[in-house]
């Protein structure tokens, strides 16, 4: 009944219930970070210890990063002493596995392109068992001569290699989504149809063009694919890292970039909150019950794994690799190019606020999926993108402007001791960045070096951590959340990958 009610209101008002899910996100933000102003006349006390609990809740956060970091690092340590090969030899059909690698790029450096198939040919697992799907823009001006010198390097190496040119097709949103839509396509009838593979044995990665996978990546996602009963209803994620060129980047580069490696290798053991990021896997039969990716969208990670979810009523889930996938921090020519570079990446990231709409939509709409796992995957993810203009201004001034702006209040002794005990709580954070410093180097790549002096260095670094999470985290997704709220669309910029 509630999803009926539900259906006939998004139909009956389709532009007026999808500018409201717009607005959403955009109006919580602003609220919250405005509090401090209006909440301290209306109820200033309410409001302090509003603040105290979300600092509370600050240094919870802290240390559950930590402890499932150490979690994750510690079953990633375990996987990788595992001969994925030596495993697979108990096992039947391992020849008839294939895997579909789809790589989106527009305007990529062809040595970045190269380094990432290098990675893919140095697989323990059979390279001719792997088919490779360069996807290009057709409008990218020598996208044909940068894939056919590609193909002419690596087609001795791979099942097959070959390239899709993604033409502009009007209604379709410029991205890797709508790019990666149209090679899987190609590579569904090139490879399948036309071609031998099986789709009930086979897998598509989603790979971004700087992807560096650890070297027993697919034989370890075969184990995973041939031994699992629900093979065909699944996900499979590893640790994203940027490691490549972490001492390459500027500080403030390297410091989000730090916390994001640490974050999303910490996902891995925390069951639903796990979704696709970036650079996954999924058998080749699912995307293409779920028709591909969407072409009118940008981010297309949650957005594909939200999709089948619904499509499949809840019977659909993300499997963690305990494997390390790494990429590159973003970097271009010159310092304040890099920081510029890196401003644009967390606003096109932070435009996955823009799917939160249709995630609630099909959450409301969609009859027959369990209650409590949608429940908790949407909260998840509203939690989180609803938060991230949010936390910055919550943790760091509000607790000081309360006494300015409400001068009698302070005079109270809650009013008086706020900031103290919000400065006791968030100093005590201090520990658990020491404890990520820590983890964070026991998780590095073997083969990155580590320049002495900046190693020394690097613990210093996070004195500009006030100043790097405004500019390169809240600000860009607080004008995410400004432009969805205020009906603008965000234009695709790549993130150039030095």
């Amino acid at each position: 009944m509630t999803t009926l009610f539900f259906q006939r209101l998004f139909t009956r008002y389709p532009i007026k219930t999808r500018r409201a899910l717009e607005i959403l996100p955009g109006l919580t933000s602003w609220l919250l970070i405005l509090s401090p102003l209006w909440g301290s006349f209306l109820f200033p006390t309410v409001l302090a210890y509003f603040i105290l609990f979300f600092d509370v809740y600050w240094f919870y956060k802290s240390f559950s990063l930590v402890y499932n970091t150490y979690r994750s690092t510690r079953k990633i340590a375990l996987a990788e002493k595992v001969d994925w090969m030596g495993e697979l030899k108990t096992l039947k059909q391992v020849k008839k596995v294939h895997h579909v690698i789809v790589i989106p790029n527009y305007k990529e450096q062809i040595y970045k392109l190269r380094e990432t198939l290098t990675a893919l040919a140095s697989q323990t697992f059979p390279a001719k068992q792997i088919h490779i799907v360069l996807a290009m823009e057709e409008r990218e001006e020598n996208a044909r001569e940068k894939a056919d010198t590609l193909i002419r390097e690596f087609k001795s190496k791979f099942g097959s290699i070959f390239a899709s040119y993604h033409p502009d097709v009007i209604g379709e949103v410029k991205g890797k989504s709508s790019n990666e839509a149209y090679g899987g396509r190609v590579a569904y009838q090139k490879l399948f149809e036309e071609g031998s593979l099986d789709l009930d044995f086979a897998t598509v990665t989603s790979a971004d063009a700087d992807s560096i996978f650890d070297k027993q990546y697919y034989a370890y996602l075969t184990y995973k694919f041939l031994t699992d009963t629900n093979r065909y209803h699944k996900f499979w994620q590893s640790a994203v890292v940027f490691y490549n060129n972490i001492w390459k980047v500027p500080a403030p580069t390297r410091i989000i970039s730090f916390f994001g490696s640490l974050y999303r290798t910490s996902l891995l053991v925390q069951g639903d909150r796990l979704i696709t990021q970036s650079t996954y896997s999924l058998s080749f039969k699912l995307l293409k019950e779920v028709d591909f990716w969407d072409v009118d969208v940008i981010p297309e990670d949650y957005r594909i794994f939200f999709k089948a979810f619904y499509h499949y009523k809840g019977q659909v889930w993300v499997e963690p690799m305990y494997i390390k996938t790494s990429m590159d921090a973003a970097f271009s020519p010159g310092y304040i190019n890099s920081l510029k570079n890196k401003y644009h990446q967390e606003r096109r990231w932070s435009w996955g606020v823009s799917d939160d709409p249709v995630f609630i939509k099909w959450y409301l709409t969609v009859p027959g999926v369990p209650f409590i796992q949608k429940t908790m995957r949407l909260y998840f993810v509203l939690l989180d993108h609803f938060l991230w203009p949010v936390n910055w201004f919550i943790i760091t001034v509000a607790a000081n402007i309360m006494p300015f702006v409400n001068p009698v209040f302070s005079r109270t002794n809650l009013g008086y001791r706020l900031p103290q005990l919000a400065g006791v709580i968030l100093t005590s954070c201090l520990l658990a960045i020491l404890c990520m410093i820590y983890l964070d180097y026991k998780q590095r790549a073997k083969h990155v070096k580590l320049p002495i002096m900046k190693q020394l260095m690097f613990p210093l670094e996070f004195i500009l951590m006030p100043v790097v999470g405004f500019f390169l985290s809240a600000l860009p997704a607080l004008i995410s959340h400004t432009q969805l709220m205020f009906g603008k669309r965000l234009e695709y910029k790549v993130t150039e990958k030095l």
